[in-house]
């Protein structure tokens, strides 16, 4: 058979719209003389729809589309993932499934047997979990037809410690070959995070190699709120060889031919930083389109922060459809003045300027003298960050573009940020990105022009909210401190295994001190793009009010 593989960028709950693209894409299969077309997990609904599964009218729309899609299509199959319903009388009332049909008739219908409930995923509230292995025959192959988790159960991946232990009790796919599967076909919106890419590749060869039969893997690509999907659908032969590849973090199609065992391959991103970068610019542009808006707004401060902010916005949106808005203080340096003026004119983009000194200054006149000498201590540095905040706001609302807000991982995780200041609006574009990997995209940015000024780089960071302010008067090294916060938030280590890595114990614990204080900071700021196993949000859920902090003092 030859085979399409078409990774699309389906809008949750679009339904007209994502079957009109898939349209599109099976016309081009057909073009090519495709015997066959596989598109990825609930592609009609788009993943994930979260509590829309709850609304009998969106579960209705997802199967009105699917039976216009089957009555359309002629002269190629074709497989795809929609919300299916549970005809039995007990459990949930849905299944998340996937259908092959061809000449006006669904062939067959397969449900996601491995249901996971961890990190974003909340499948078992939704989802009756499937019950057969059964693989069928379609033009000459016997197909084994999974879903995403289904394929991520192997007990060879745990046997060399790949994951710390199994999940579930059965493996599809063992089942599946065991009943005469010699082709296995995998639907998924597997989400990215910095790394997965690779250790897919090698999992997903390993797996065609250890069964001796071809595997396609077709995944979703685009940008849900915080979760972000790359794509790279791929296929291998039978010794787990890669056949056919497609790109990452855009719409492609490529094709396999299960007789040659061979397909086309697009190039991916050559390193980690590459990949990340695509990943924002990516979940940018579509937060922000699907969302409805059009253009976006960004506070620049001639920090590296709002620079790679802004950076992002213009690769993702276009320089017409961003502003940069400037809001100098008493305390800014002239260095300050001068590069972000230099980064505006480098983007193209349309800058702002406006003073915020007599603004604060006129504050402080009209507050009671219980705030008498405020103007520098912590309670005078948020206000001139809310000042900030409630000008940018302003801008979005008058303008009705989207405030992107410019913190970074590192500061959202030990609360070095102010509420309804720096981190007001609508999408935290890097809060998950910690702050040496800031530099690291910067320079990537500059590889091939100098688009962020290089002082920028270079100088010591600064919130610049009172005279001669350094980030490190308050925070450790962000090189020593980045490796504590990845060992506590990501790896899920405890104070005395931080310490034993060799940080220096009275950090560590000052720094998850900060951490667990400041939960509360960080339920109340806007959806970030996850690029880290373990991001700020929804996958991440601790307590606000709790008292325990894992720390033995000594």
């Amino acid at each position: 058979m030859k085979i399409a593989l078409a990774q699309i960028n389906p809008t949750i709950g679009a339904f007209k719209r994502n079957t009109e693209k898939m349209m599109e894409f099976i016309d081009k299969a057909k073009s090519l003389s495709c015997d066959l077309i596989i598109f990825s997990e609930l592609v009609i609904s788009g993943y994930p729809p979260r509590d829309l599964l709850e609304r009998q009218d969106f579960v209705a729309a997802n199967l009105r589309h699917l039976e216009e899609l089957v009555e359309s299509v002629r002269g190629i199959g074709v497989i795809c993932g929609f919300v299916g319903e549970n005809q039995d009388q007990e459990g949930h009332p849905l299944h998340n499934s996937a259908a092959l049909f061809d000449s006006g008739k669904i062939l067959h219908l397969s449900h996601k047997r491995l249901l996971p409930d961890y990190d974003v995923f909340d499948e078992k509230r939704y989802f009756e979990p499937g019950t057969q292995y059964s693989s069928f025959l379609y033009k000459g192959r016997n197909i084994g037809l999974t879903i995403c988790e289904d394929i991520w159960n192997d007990k060879d991946l745990f046997s060399r410690n790949v994951f710390s232990r199994r999940l579930y009790p059965v493996d599809p796919v063992a089942h599946m070959i065991k009943e005469g599967a010699d082709l296995i076909i995998n639907i998924s919106a597997s989400p990215y995070y910095a790394g997965k890419t690779e250790f897919k590749q090698d999992m997903l060869g390993d797996l065609a190699k250890k069964y001796g039969v071809p595997l396609l893997y077709v995944n979703q690509v685009g940008g849900n709120d915080s979760v972000l999907f790359d794509g790279v659908s791929m296929a291998f032969d039978s010794r787990g060889r890669i056949g056919a590849q497609a790109v990452d973090f855009e719409e492609d199609i490529v094709l396999f031919d299960t007789d040659t065992q061979k397909g086309e391959l697009h190039q991916v991103s050559g390193t980690e930083a590459e990949s990340i970068l695509k990943a924002l610019i990516m979940g940018t542009r579509d937060y922000v389109r699907k969302c409805g808006f059009a253009r976006a707004i960004v506070g620049l401060s001639g920090g590296i922060d709002s620079a790679l902010t802004a950076s992002i916005a213009v690769q993702a949106l276009g320089k017409e459809n961003v502003m940069g808005v400037f809001m100098p203080s008493q305390y800014t340096s002239h260095e300050n003045f001068e590069d972000t003026k230099s980064l505006a004119e480098n983007l193209r983009i349309e800058f702002v300027q406006v003073p915020i000194a007599s603004i604060f200054e006129g504050v402080l006149e009209e507050l009671p003298p219980v705030f008498k000498d405020v103007a520098t201590e912590i309670t005078g540095q948020n206000i001139q960050a809310r000042i900030r905040g409630t000008l940018l706001m302003a801008f979005s609302n008058k303008l009705g573009g989207l405030l992107l807000s410019t913190g970074n991982k590192s500061e959202l995780a030990v609360g070095y940020c102010t509420l309804y200041g720096d981190m007001s609006g609508g999408l935290a574009v890097i809060a998950d990105v910690p702050k040496m990997t800031v530099y690291e995209l910067a320079r990537l940015i500059n590889k091939k022009q100098e688009v962020i000024p290089r002082r920028i780089l270079e100088k010591p960071p600064s919130a610049e909210l009172k005279p001669d302010q350094k980030d490190q008067d308050d925070l450790p090294p962000y090189d020593i401190l980045d490796g504590i916060l990845k060992a506590y938030i990501e790896d899920n280590k405890g104070a005395e295994e931080i310490i034993a890595m060799g940080f220096d114990p009275v950090i560590v614990r000052e720094t998850l001190c900060r951490v667990d204080r400041n939960e509360y900071k960080r339920h109340q700021a806007p959806p970030s793009l996850k690029v880290t196993t373990k991001s700020f949000g929804y996958g991440r859920r601790f307590p606000i009010a709790q008292k325990y902090s894992g720390l033995a003092h000594k």
